[in-house]
């Protein structure tokens, strides 16, 4: 009996300590994220000012709300912005971890803008107006991706799609890289992506519990399964990317102390679709459109141009 009760407690306590460590990185139950609120780390304290001032252009672009049902049920929403040509190519955005569409697809969005792109802005499941209240770094949310292309695709056939993400949103969209995408998607936009789910929640870990954090992680896998419905080591922009259906466009800080630049070099050499990387000297966790925007928008002109998705030759 007394064997019995020391099980118990144990199975408990694991239960207790798997559900402490689900909560921390993926339950995200508050969606009222505001696009304003920036990172409070001093390395974006010199481009405040030029951050707000490019989401506030685009808070204030008329866009028509648009709302699917995913794989599996869950409600998702977006902001439909239309282009004059409404056969023009169309960019599909993925925001990063707890963060909006509005904050970090800023500087994509405009460029889509500029080049006559129609535009869609997602909220990510568990972030915004889309139903959920539990974050999976890109496993499940890969099949939303894939959700919102094959609607984009069935209420526009022939009209090219580019997908883009930032931080996890970027992580998101590889990792749909290898999945069975509609034949309208001609191309991946990727800035600032980590390799692997598993690698960013050991990374974040020891940056902000040093060593402790490595005993802790055992409990967060059995919590993502336990409590969140999903596996974290079920998929990787990294393996993804192996079985790439379509080019890829990487884009990466080089001072990204959040997601070091060297996970997108992985992505990189584990790719087998043509792939463009690009790096971006003194640049922080997704703010390399910025810091630099006019290397960046090279880099996404070109990368469009080379899979068809604009004319190379034109300047718009």
């Amino acid at each position: 009996m007394t064997l019995i009760l020391i099980l118990i407690v144990i199975a408990a306590l694991v239960l207790a300590v798997s559900y402490a460590a689900y909560r921390i990185p993926f339950y995200h139950p508050d969606h009222r994220a505001s696009p304003y609120d920036l990172p409070r780390e001093h390395q974006y304290d010199p481009y405040r000012e030029k951050m707000t001032a490019l989401i506030s252009e685009m808070d204030a672009v008329p866009f028509e709300p648009v709302e699917i049902r995913s794989y599996d049920g869950a409600k998702l929403f977006g902001r439909y912005y239309p282009a004059a040509d409404k056969n023009a190519p169309l960019l599909i955005g993925f925001h990063g971890f707890k963060s909006t569409a509005l904050r970090d697809m800023a500087g994509g969005g405009k460029l889509a803008r500029q080049l006559g792109m129609n535009l869609l802005l997602v909220d990510q499941r568990a972030h915004g107006k889309s139903d959920g209240k539990t974050i999976c770094f890109g496993v499940k949310e890969r099949f939303d991706c894939l959700s919102w292309a094959q609607y984009a695709a069935e209420k526009r056939p022939g009209r090219p799609i580019v997908l883009a993400g930032v931080s996890m949103g970027a992580a998101t969209v590889l990792m749909a890289s290898d999945l069975d995408l509609p034949q309208e998607v001609k191309g991946i936009m990727a800035d600032c992506p980590y390799s692997d789910p598993s690698a960013i929640i050991k990374k974040v870990g020891r940056d902000s519990m040093g060593p402790a954090s490595i005993a802790l992680y055992p409990f967060i896998l059995l919590g993502a399964r336990l409590y969140g419905g999903f596996s974290l080591t079920a998929a990787a922009p990294v393996k993804a990317v192996a079985h790439a259906k379509v080019p890829i466009l990487l884009i990466h800080g080089e001072d990204d102390r959040f997601v070091p630049c060297d996970m997108s070099r992985e992505i990189y050499d584990a790719c087998v679709s043509p792939r463009t990387r690009v790096t971006i000297p003194d640049a922080a966790h997704a703010i390399a459109y910025i810091l630099d925007p006019e290397k960046y928008g090279q880099a996404v002109r070109r990368f469009l141009a080379s899979v068809g998705v604009i004319d190379g030759t034109k300047e718009r």
